[in-house]
Parts: C-alpha cells; structure tokens; sequence
C-alpha cells in the first residue's frame, strides 16, 4: 500500500529483520506507532499523514511475524520480551533515546509492556482499545479466559499451532478481514465456522474501509500465512511465567487511553468498571485522560480518524 512521502527500510535488530514505515521531519519529536492483531504498519496511514504535517517524524513497524519483518517460525519466539527487544532495537537503531508511543490493540498490549521494562525509553503513551492488564498471580491467562469465556473463545481455539491457520485457509482472505474490521460484536467470540457465516456473503465496507485497505492485507497475508500474527496469543502464558518480577508493577509513564464504545475488549467482563473507577488509574499512575469515542468499535484510528488523530495530537503536543 503505496503511501506518498513514506519511505521504507529493513532494520537488522534483536537477530530479526524488521521492517519500518517511516515519514515526517521530527521537529516535534519522534512517534512510534504499534499496530494490532492482523494489521500492519499501514494500518496507521491516517495518523502517519496528520501527525507528520504536524512535525513528527513517525516510524510504524511490521511487529515480528507481520508483512516485511521477520516471522521466526517457533512459537514461543513472540514471547512481551522478543517483541518489546525488537522495539529497543529499533529505536537503538535509529539512535532515539525517547519516543512517543502509540499503540493500539496487540500493539497497546506491547506498549503497555515497553513502558514496563524500559519506560525511560518513552516520553508519552496513546494507547487504545486494550486497557492495562495487571499480572494476576493466582492464574495463568489461559485459565481465566476459560473460567470467563468458555472453550470455544477464539483466543483458546488458536492455542494449537497449525489448527486455526487451517481454518483460515479455507476461507476467501478479503472476506476475512471485510468480516473482521466490519463486526460489532461485543461479546467473546470464536472465530468458528458459525461466527464467520455464509463465505460467499458480500459484506459492505463502511466510507472508513477502503477496498484498496483490505486488498493490501489480504495480499500480504496471503503471501506471510497467519501464523507469526497469532504465534503473539500462544505467549500468553509464557508471557505470564517470564512477567513475575513485574507483579503489581505500575505504568509511570505520561498516558492517554481511548476505546470505541462498542468495542468487544470495551465491553468484557470488568473493564468498564476497571477503566472508570479508579483500577487502571490505580495500576496506571501515570494515566491523565480516559477517552471513549462514541459510536467507535475496535478500529477507531480507521473509524473515527479524524476524531483520534486530535485526541493523540492534544496530548502529545503537552510534552
């Protein structure tokens, strides 16, 4: 997906390949910009315009697994500390002692972490979609999404390597991310032969779909296959097991959080009472705003762009 002014490079960082699209003069400062589950780095496109006219330089990378960067094929190679590394590495690379991070979905997960281990390497946090989630150290994840959502949650369904990749390969790819970014669900889902329905329904795009969007993902991940996108949900666990020295560690870093109020990681079990009445502020010290966007779901940097992209720049232009 062709972007005007972006430039591309491929960084050799962490014993990975990992490349980064980049744009903007950074006399601003410097944002580093963490796509979510099936996305990639031109998932930004509408922030990296908006933010780069305003003098940031942006670096959005394919996370390891993901479009032109690496994809090591064990699974426990996606492990908080692989990833959070390539981002280090990164930003070591390029030499940037401090960034400005954004993150949204797996990405606001991640950067959640990269502020846990390494918060002197970020000036200020925008995350969305995804709140905090501390580390319960009387269950491992797995064990309380089945407690919560059952079996056939789809976090649970892909545990198994090869299973769920199987199942997407049976399907049309465009019709798997036209269903994806257009759902608003906001229970737990599976990812189930019944969930994604008839395969030869012609779902619409809404005026914040592109056609031109979902052929760029659809190509690429035809050509990279799905696993190194859910190799990240089979750390969970392992992620669980190498985080115990940061039990009840707290996020210190200047943060904005936002999420679509239809969002399905909005509408959990516990999260809304967590997000407004005091839990993430709690866990999240350095928390200053909570935004939920009305009538956004789970993509609101594509569906309420105009909205979010004001919402980052208001509070990164304070630092």
């Amino acid at each position: 997906m062709a972007l005007d002014g972006v430039t591309h490079r491929t960084l050799e960082v962490n014993g990975i390949k990992i490349h980064v699209g980049e744009i903007g003069n950074g006399a601003a400062g410097t944002v580093l910009l963490l796509h979510g589950f099936l996305e990639l780095w031109c998932s930004w496109h509408h922030q990296l315009r908006f933010l780069s006219e305003r003098g940031y330089r942006c670096l959005a990378p394919d996370l390891r697994g993901y479009g032109d960067s690496a994809a090591p094929i064990s699974p426990s190679s996606y492990s908080a500390f692989h990833i959070v590394g390539d981002l280090v590495g990164l930003l070591d690379a390029l030499s940037l002692p401090q960034v400005f991070v954004v993150g949204q979905g797996w990405g606001a997960l991640l950067a959640w972490n990269l502020c846990m281990f390494r918060p002197e390497r970020v000036r200020a946090l925008v995350n969305m979609s995804v709140a905090f989630m501390p580390r319960n150290p009387s269950v491992k994840p797995l064990e309380l999404f089945r407690r919560l959502y059952g079996d056939g949650y789809y976090l649970l369904r892909l545990q198994e390597h090869g299973v769920m990749e199987a199942e997407f390969a049976q399907m049309d790819t465009k019709f798997i991310f036209k269903k994806l970014l257009t759902t608003r669900d906001t229970g737990a889902i599976s990812l189930s032969k019944e969930w994604w329905g008839p395969m030869d329904e012609d779902i619409p795009l809404p005026p914040w779909v592109s056609q031109d969007y979902v052929g760029h993902l659809a190509a690429k991940f035809d050509q990279t296959g799905f696993s190194g996108a859910m190799n990240f949900y089979r750390c969970l666990d392992l992620n669980w097991e190498l985080t115990a020295p940061w039990t009840a560690a707290k996020v210190t870093v200047p943060t904005k959080f936002m999420a679509g109020e239809s969002a399905m990681s909005y509408n959990y079990t516990g999260v809304q009472e967590y997000i407004h009445k005091g839990g993430l502020k709690g866990d999240v010290p350095g928390l200053e705003e909570v935004v939920v966007i009305a009538g956004g779901a789970h993509y609101i940097h594509l569906e309420k762009a105009e909205e979010v992209n004001e919402h980052i720049y208001d509070f990164l232009k304070k630092f």
